[in-house]
Formats: C-alpha cells, structure tokens, sequence
C-alpha cells in the first residue's frame, strides 16, 4: 500500500510521528494527522477548514493533554485533580520541581515501553523510538487507499488521507473539526476536485 503514496502523503505520515513525539503522546492518533495535514496553510486541508494548526493543536492539550515547549500542559480532568490537592497544601508544580532538582529533568517521565511489533505501520518510524499507531489510525491510512481506489487513482495523496479521515470518522480530528464547524460534505467535495485536478 504505502508505494503508492506521494512524497507529500509520505511527509503526512513521517510528521505526524513527529507531532505526537512533540506533545509527549504514547500514540499516533487522528489528530496528529489532521496536524501535519494542517501545517501548510496554503494546502487544501487548510483552505477548505480554514482551520489552522497552532489551532488544533491547542485543541488537542486541553482534551487530551500532552507538553509544550513551556512544559506539561494538563487535560481538564489533570487540571481539576491539580486544583483539589492544591486545596489540601499539595502544588504539584513544587512538587515536580522539588524531584527534577533532586533527581534531574525528567525524572517523572516514564520510559517508553519497548514495541511489541514492527508490522506495516513500523516503516515509517524514524529515530527516538516507535511510537504506534492506533488502531483508528491504521483505518484512517487504509481508508485512504479505497478513496484512490473509489476515485480510480493509483496515487495516495494527501487529499485521500483526508478522505480516509473522513470516512472512519470517529477519530479525535473528526471530532474537533465537527466542533469547529467544519462541513464534511464541503470538505469531502474540496479533497475529490483538488485531488482530481492533481491527477489530470
């Protein structure tokens, strides 16, 4: 499957990598590629949303938490747990500072644990160890194959990993996009033009 997808669709899958690894996620979801899907602002993702990344990426921390430059970034529920042990005496920020000081930075990050298995999805892995993808994901991936099928192409673009996205359409991007607003049937029918006039 993966011979057929463009330098461009290839990029989506190596960043999304990428993008989990910079918010400390243990997974490849959705939304790390609805992120790489969105970094070009002049794309057609972009343009047909009008969504940015910094955007989605915001998105993101506050469903399901993760790390900035600046550090942790809590989900709600983090956040709710954080204020209730400050209200007994308990900051969780001294806390970690009082540990990284003693012990180093990053002493309260777990390993990684080792993968299980490198099958399809372990190709596109690069440095810093693997991290999977999920199972939606995989769908998602798969899914983009039978829209250049459906669409009589025998390239995966970019434009099919949207489709694909939109097709599964239970992952935590399709989530977010619903909630910003996003027309599904405008996005679908933007993704088929643009990837049609690619092909011609």
């Amino acid at each position: 499957m993966f011979e057929r997808f463009t330098a461009a669709a290839r990029s989506v899958v190596v960043n999304a990598q990428s993008e989990a690894r910079s918010l400390h996620h243990e997974h490849i979801g959705t939304e790390h590629v609805l992120l790489t899907l969105l970094a070009d602002p002049e794309g057609p993702v972009a343009r047909s949303t009008g969504l940015d990344a910094a955007t989605v990426r915001a998105d993101i921390l506050a469903r399901i938490g993760g790390h900035t430059q600046d550090g942790p970034v809590l989900s709600d529920a983090d956040a709710e747990d954080a204020a209730a042990l400050k209200a007994i005496g308990i900051d969780l920020a001294a806390v970690r500072e009082a540990i990284e000081a003693n012990f180093g930075a990053g002493a309260l990050t777990l390993p990684r644990p080792a993968p299980k298995k490198r099958g399809l999805f372990g190709k596109f892995s690069a440095g810093h160890g693997h991290i999977p993808f999920t199972n939606r994901n995989k769908k998602v991936l798969e899914l983009s194959l039978r829209e250049a099928i459906r669409l009589k192409q025998k390239f995966i673009a970019p434009e099919h990993i949207m489709l694909g996205l939109l097709r599964e359409g239970n992952g935590l991007a399709a989530l977010i996009l619903a909630e910003r607003g996003v027309d599904f049937d405008r996005l679908r029918a933007d993704m088929e033009r643009s990837v049609n006039a690619a092909a011609a």
